[in-house]
């Protein structure tokens, strides 16, 4: 007799766009540190020292500046973008789509975004 094993079969998923790789990126942080429980079980393109790797590069390049990572991390932890239309939130707003763009960039390069 047989025995099969249960196998997890993941299907890979690209990403939609540059806001949704960070937002994963975060909450993908925050279970490896403990703090969320996983919730999921497609398994992303790329893993989150790929992305922790990008945005290093990124920075180290001078393509990202030190108040668009503050922005992002900033707006991150609160899992929404900026609001443009908020006066109180449109430089952010402005810093967090240049942000993006250029991780949006650099993320379809590596074939991460569809």
């Amino acid at each position: 007799m047989k025995t099969q094993k249960h196998q997890n079969v993941y299907q890979t998923e690209k990403f939609q766009n540059a806001e949704q790789l960070w937002f994963w990126f975060l909450y993908s942080k925050s279970l490896q540190n403990g703090f969320a429980r996983n919730r999921g079980n497609s398994k992303r393109v790329c893993e989150v020292l790929d992305v922790e790797t990008l945005i290093t590069k990124l920075y180290l390049a001078g393509q990202l500046s030190n108040q668009q990572l503050d922005i992002m991390k900033k707006f991150g932890d609160r899992r929404r973008a900026p609001h443009q239309y908020n006066w109180a939130e449109n430089y952010a707003a402005k810093l967090w789509n240049d942000a993006m763009g250029i991780i949006e960039q650099a993320a379809t390069e590596r074939g991460w975004i569809e």
